[in-house]
């Protein structure tokens, strides 16, 4: 028989307790216990509370739940408050620490859980599923313990320095593709702060739609938010809503992004990644659209893969739009990686620490540049409100960072240590298992050498070459035939004719 899921949360409550981190002794009653806050009062939550009762350096004095039904009723000694008293809870009670015993809920769920309850000034931690603690599939609950991605970084934050957008978005009528994405409902998280008149939510995925759009309700009830279920493939929908919603600004995040799965999936991938953005692009144009925001990759300076290759097409066109634009202000920014977006260093190398490793790396010396989510966000609404007309916005990010190191650095903020020759009784491996089909050992933010200066010093912007009108309708056809004919033979010719690597300082094409 397994043990008691009590035994279980008894074995490890004294990591629990620690957090990997020394609790604010600001919050520590003269009992020396920090006061904490169970969030979810079922039984995962209750267990813990049982486990937590003879700590000596937690004591559990309230549970959170959003079930109504429990709302003022004893559970395991503890009364059961709802979140919107959470608040008055911690200023009573001098909490310090919220945990989440919400091992079923999803990740996004439990993401956008914690982003509301760090503005209580607590600390907020989630606890592993049980399943996996008594499986043994996670070998430590290092997911109680916070990860602040900066940390990840090296760096501090670069948002604070990044001057606000409120006034450039306040009272517009603004359009976000793939807002259910990582990138995406960041946009409109942020957005929605800025007070727009109306936000429009743009997404091919069902589950993904429905999760933003309850979540801007919650975080901005005086803002009209109207999802949209679609794909941005289809020029009706998107020729429509441009003109029915009267569309001011246009934030395009659309995009297949997994280098990997976009290299095996070549045909839709560029479908997505092209012909989408010229629907919506075109549409924006036609409909005298203020201004339109490509969010682009570093992947696409002299693309090795199909989705590096599909972002560069993307930006050409953009690039070209620009070029005939009366009205709307065309701009792109281009940026690394970013940290905690879906399929991403984080939570990838997150899920194999706690699975007991090992974590996996393409090459020991592969190198990134890293932003988190909210950098990036941050610097695409910047960008729209500095562009004069096909501009590509890039950040100043300082050096890349390899991605060995932060995986070694996420190792230690789970209390871990690497496993290698030099520490053979380490606890977690680092496996290397090359780089996949597409990818570079080190990315690229700028095609050419040129550069200019912006109103802010951490941006700048590049002077890029680009095809011409004609070569790049020649080009788009030729794309088009290769994607309704699914002849991916055709669509590597075509991408090796128009999107091939040139010298530095040499435009592609020009």
């Amino acid at each position: 028989m397994p043990e008691s899921l009590l035994n279980v949360l008894r074995r490890i409550r004294a990591r629990i307790a620690s957090g990997r981190s020394r609790p604010d002794t600001s919050a520590v009653t003269t009992e020396g216990r920090l006061p904490v806050l169970i969030y979810g009062a079922g039984q995962t939550g209750q267990q813990l509370a049982a486990a937590l009762l003879r700590d000596d350096r937690l004591r559990p004095v309230a549970f959170a739940d959003d079930e109504p039904r429990l709302r003022g009723i004893i559970v395991s000694g503890l009364r059961v408050h709802g979140p919107e008293e959470i608040e008055a809870l911690v200023a009573r009670h001098g909490i310090g620490r919220i945990i989440l015993a919400m091992p079923s809920a999803s990740e996004a769920a439990r993401t956008r859980l914690t982003r509301r309850l760090a503005a209580t000034g607590c600390e907020v931690h989630a606890l592993p599923s049980f399943a996996d603690l008594v499986t043994g599939r996670a070998i430590t609950p290092y997911e109680s313990h916070p990860i602040d991605p900066t940390t990840l970084l090296g760096r501090d934050a670069l948002e604070n320095e990044l001057p606000g957008v409120t006034d450039a978005y306040a009272g517009r009528r603004v359009l976000v593709t793939g807002a259910g994405g990582s990138i995406g409902a960041e946009l409109c998280r942020q957005i929605a702060t800025c007070a727009p008149k109306t936000l429009i939510l743009l997404d091919h995925g069902e589950h993904a739609l429905f999760q933003i759009e309850r979540e801007l309700r919650d975080l901005a009830p005086e803002v009209e938010i109207v999802p949209i279920l679609g794909s941005v493939c289809e020029p009706a929908l998107v020729s429509v809503l441009m003109q029915a919603k009267k569309i001011d600004v246009v934030l395009h995040a659309a995009a297949y992004k997994h280098v990997p799965m976009v290299e095996s999936n070549a045909i839709e991938g560029m479908r997505n990644n092209v012909i989408g953005t010229r629907t919506v692009a075109s549409a924006a144009l036609d409909a005298g659209v203020e201004r339109f925001i490509l969010v682009s990759t570093d992947k696409a300076v002299r693309p090795t893969s199909v989705m590096g290759a599909s972002k560069r097409f993307a930006e050409m066109i953009v690039q070209d739009l620009a070029t005939r634009a009366t009205r709307t202000r065309f701009s792109m920014v281009r940026f690394g990686n970013v940290l905690g977006s879906s399929g991403s260093v984080i939570p990838t190398f997150s899920e194999q620490i706690a699975r007991g490793g090992p974590v996996t790396l393409t090459h020991p010396d592969v190198t990134r540049y890293f932003m988190t989510i909210p950098e990036a966000v941050r610097l695409v609404l910047l960008a729209g409100t500095i562009a004069r007309g096909g501009d590509v916005f890039v950040l100043d990010m300082g050096e890349p960072i390899r991605v060995r190191d932060i995986a070694l650095r996420m190792i230690e903020a789970s209390g871990l240590t690497l496993r290698d020759a030099a520490n053979p009784d380490g606890d977690i491996e680092i496996a290397v298992t090359g780089l996949r089909p597409g990818e570079k050992l080190h990315e690229e933010l700028l095609i050419g050498s040129d550069m200019l200066t912006t109103p802010h010093p951490r941006i700048l912007r590049a002077q890029e070459g680009h095809l011409s009108e004609i070569e790049l309708a020649k080009a788009l056809r030729s794309l088009s035939e290769a994607i309704e004919t699914r002849d991916v033979a055709l669509l590597r010719t075509i991408l090796a004719q128009w999107i091939e690597q040139a010298p530095e300082g040499e435009a592609v094409n020009d």
